[in-house]
């Protein structure tokens, strides 16, 4: 019974798991036509992207730590221990699932072609983007993301 618990304890914090990572297309978005736009790189800077607070995480933490606290002691004992277990749980479980799911992120100011800026924040992913780069703004689903503009090839002149 405790094992199952924990288990689903474990399956409720990691469902609250997900990410803002340009390297990571969400299932609904793969093979759909995105838009593509042009822009440059301003500035980049480092932020966070505070976790999720879904309750998940508290309500596993509470219910695992109410188990774990009523097997301690008699009966009273057991009762006072569980509640007291309970609640540690549902705060530890809470703080558990915030802090698991930050990510770590850049904040980038971009400059559209027609002048506009726009800022996009997006977690860190395998590229890492300077002011004066050349990049894409790729949009599917209503999310976007920014990565590296590929560079093209000059057509071959015939004579």
């Amino acid at each position: 019974m405790k094992s199952r618990l924990i288990a689903l304890a474990t399956a409720l914090a990691l469902a609250a798991c997900s990410t803002t990572s340009p390297d990571v297309v969400q299932p609904r978005d793969a093979q759909r036509l995105s838009t593509v736009q042009d822009a440059v790189v301003l500035s980049v800077r480092p932020v966070v992207v505070e976790g999720q607070q879904s309750g998940a995480g508290a309500v596993a933490g509470g219910v695992v730590g109410g188990i774990a606290g009523g097997s301690v002691g008699g009966r009273r004992e057991g009762a006072a221990v569980a509640v007291i277990g309970a609640v540690a749980g549902a705060v530890i479980g809470n703080t558990m699932e915030r802090f698991g799911t930050r990510e770590e992120a850049v904040e980038i100011l971009l400059q559209l072609p027609n002048g506009e800026r726009r800022s996009m924040v997006q977690a860190k992913g395998t590229e890492s983007l300077a002011a004066g780069d050349a990049v894409i703004l790729v949009t599917s689903g209503g999310r976007t993301r920014v990565t590296r503009a590929p560079q093209v090839a000059p057509t071959p002149r015939t004579p």
